[in-house]
């Protein structure tokens, strides 16, 4: 045991944020911490790291080997590349937390043996010089990894974009990983583009340690989860499998409660009828009380919780004719780079199209370029009726200092207040949220904003810059359903699988300049159409005597060690049952290819 928690609490004034929440975390698990945007997974995250106090509840731990990558890296002028390698999570702090804790008891005197603390106050002096003096080719080979070059080392934070930090923050990751027995990751897969998040499922996997990831990453948690941990009204609930295993079971659990209350309702109403009949037809006799005393024997169901669910319906201008952009020759450059060089694109009507590729490859640049927001070379023709609606990332278009009411009733008019209070509702944007200014709400909150912006006005043509962004899995679903019901034209850059595959019918790889179309998904396009690569826990076995796998047809030597996750294990039936393999009782994590 790693960690173990039980009936943690946490409120901060009134608002509740953990009533109870429990979890236990063993060598070589992989748990995915899944829960809607406030749910409590970042305060929980924390309070297991010691960062915060849980009100009430036990918390033991097994280890202070911790590996840690936040949610949001750091950007302070005065932190370089260097300062954030050179510091991993918990490792110099604990040295410095031995450190001050003898300087404690010297402070207080008393019958000590001073040579023997002096030596060690010594010890752990010249323990923490050699963690300030970190061997670089180690800090160089940890940005390389993550596809950032070590001329990075001596760069502010703060001049890097997003996925830049984020990709720091990983390295650091990769510095300590080796050393740590655990590693929490917040959101570990938000900036970075799809290469990277692929190192990343593959680093995880191979780490070693047992692993915690927040994430609202679909295909990130299918690949490396085991177990998913789910936090709901404070609580938490877990369910054995990766992402698509714990859709399936909660779905099963909430239509067992729905049945289990409906059948308490009725059984309790049942009863309390009888003896209301009985106390009117005998109102001399106390048979009445008998059948009230087996309402309240028994046993109590609560109703499941309610699912609260964004409503997005898009509503699309009259449609322009069948060509809605063409571009020739088309280049457009920034900073005297040619971002993107000579390249042909046709946008058809009804198409929807995910635009993917590295960090800085200019896929932002692309598209407000072909909607005419940037200067390019070459020809480029808009439709006439074309009605664009944007949607920046950034959510720059938002007032920062107005109100999400404000902000749509600039669109609609201060008169129809109740249509925009109603739209923010459809988004779940309610009381404080819809009054505070915009500078104080999330980046899932502005996310939303912005949306209601977008379904505010009538388009044709959608052009989304990392629509999924900061939002939960339920908003993420709420926001493709309505991308698929919409009528009209779509390009979206993401950096998200999942979207790729299931809303777009085109997809765009955006490399060195240059663009590659594909007619299809995403995983259609890296030639994985209908297989999809995830991770189990796998049985190791020996080798007792040499055999042949005939459904892959690899040979296996006596004394071999191979693992056998339980979507492989016909494969291996044969080999079993005939004692050519034996369990050696241990377990790691493998991937695993999955038909769809």
């Amino acid at each position: 045991m790693l960690l173990r928690a039980e009936s943690l609490t946490k409120a901060f004034g009134p608002n509740k944020v953990l009533k109870g929440a429990s979890l236990q975390i063993n060598r070589g698990d992989s748990i995915g911490l899944v829960g809607v945007n406030g749910a409590g997974k970042t305060t929980f995250l924390k309070i297991l790291l010691g960062q915060e106090m849980c009100d009430t509840g036990e918390l033991t731990l097994g280890t202070n080997r911790i590996g840690y990558l936040p949610q949001f890296a750091e950007s302070s002028p005065d932190v370089t590349v260097r300062d954030v390698l050179g510091r991993p999570y918990g490792h110099a702090e604990n040295i410095r937390s031995a450190m001050a804790a003898i300087e404690g008891r010297m402070a207080e005197g008393g019958d000590l043996d001073w040579n023997a603390l002096a030596s060690e106050y010594a010890r752990l002096e010249g323990q923490l010089g050699r963690l300030d003096s970190e061997d670089e080719g180690k800090l160089e080979e940890a940005l390389t990894k993550v596809g950032l070059s070590p001329a990075f080392m001596d760069r502010p934070m703060s001049t890097l974009s997003g996925g830049e930090r984020t990709k720091v923050m990983l390295s650091r990751v990769v510095v300590q990983a080796t050393d740590c027995d655990l590693l929490f990751l917040d959101e570990p897969t938000s900036h970075l583009d799809i290469d990277t998040v692929e190192w990343l499922e593959d680093f995880i996997l191979d780490a070693g340690a047992a692993v915690l990831v927040i994430s609202h990453d679909r295909y990130c948690l299918d690949k490396v989860a085991t177990r998913v941990a789910e936090i709901s009204d404070g609580r938490t609930r877990e369910y054995k499998g990766n992402y698509s295993a714990f859709i399936e079971k909660k779905m099963m659990d909430l239509d067992r409660m729905e049945k289990e209350y409906r059948k308490y309702v009725n059984q309790k109403r049942r009863q309390e009828e009888i003896a209301e009949k009985l106390h009117r037809d005998q109102w001399y006799s106390a048979t009445h009380k008998t059948r009230l005393g087996m309402v309240d024997r028994m046993e109590e169901k609560e109703a499941p919780e309610a699912m609260k669910e964004i409503t997005v319906r898009i509503q699309s201008a009259p449609k322009s004719g069948k060509n809605v952009i063409t571009a020739r020759d088309f280049s457009v450059e920034r900073g005297g780079r040619k971002v993107i060089d000579n390249v042909d694109i046709e946008v058809h009507k009804g198409e929807k199209i995910g635009v993917f590729g590295g960090n800085g490859q200019g896929k932002s640049t692309l598209v407000r370029a072909l909607i005419g927001d940037l200067p390019s070379a070459g020809d480029l023709w808009i439709a006439p009726g074309a009605k664009i609606g944007y949607f920046s990332q950034n959510h720059e278009g938002l007032d920062l200092g107005a109100t999400a009411e404000e902000q749509l009733m600039r669109i609609v008019g201060r008169e129809r207040r109740g249509d925009a209070r109603s739209i923010l509702a459809q988004m779940l944007l309610v009381g404080e949220q819809v009054e505070k200014p915009m500078s104080q709400l999330s980046g899932g909150e502005r996310a939303r904003v912005a949306l209601a912006v977008l379904l505010m006005g009538e388009t044709n043509l959608l052009v989304l810059d990392e629509p999924t962004n900061y939002l939960d899995i339920p908003a993420r679903h709420a926001v493709e359903r309505a991308l698929n019901e919409y009528d009209g034209t779509m390009i979206a850059v993401t950096h998200d699988r999942y979207f790729l595959d299931t809303v777009c019918n085109k997809v765009c790889e955006v490399k060195d300049g240059k663009i590659r179309m594909h007619a299809g998904t995403y995983s259609s396009m890296m030639g994985r159409p209908n297989v999809r690569e995830i991770v189990m826990d796998a049985d190791e076995y020996r080798v007792l005597a040499p055999f042949t796998n005939w459904a892959t047809g690899r040979k296996y030597a006596k004394g071999e060690r191979v693992l056998v996750a339980p979507s492989e294990e016909r494969n291996f039936r044969w080999a079993i049952d005939q004692g050519k393999l034996k369990k050696t009782g241990g377990r790691q994590r493998k991937k695993v290819l999955t038909d769809e």
